[in-house]
């Protein structure tokens, strides 16, 4: 199984905003066959190195990773990100 997490700051870090971003992530569930798992996490610390909202899915495989890259409901989600995310940062394993 292959985890990929992705941290997102927003540019308005306002609450409005970041729960639409994160209506916008959670609008993949069930419409990308190969993602196994999406969860989508809001912070609740707001510390100075805090970012505003967690993405964490699963795949079977690296391969199948690529595929959610290329998937035209994810190539949405990044349009929305890209317009959204002040920065992002990211980590994938397998394990």
């Amino acid at each position: 199984m292959l985890t990929h997490i992705v941290f997102f700051r927003l540019k308005d870090r306002s609450a409005d905003s970041v729960e639409r971003t994160a209506s916008v992530l959670r609008g993949m569930e069930g419409r990308i066959e190969v993602l196994r798992h999406l969860e989508v996490g809001v912070d609740v610390v707001h510390s100075e190195r805090s970012y505003d909202i967690a993405l964490v899915t699963r795949f079977d495989s690296l391969e199948a990773l690529g595929e959610y890259q290329v998937h035209p409901v994810h190539q949405k989600v990044i349009e929305h990100m890209n317009e959204a995310r002040e920065s992002s940062v990211s980590v994938d394993y397998i394990g």
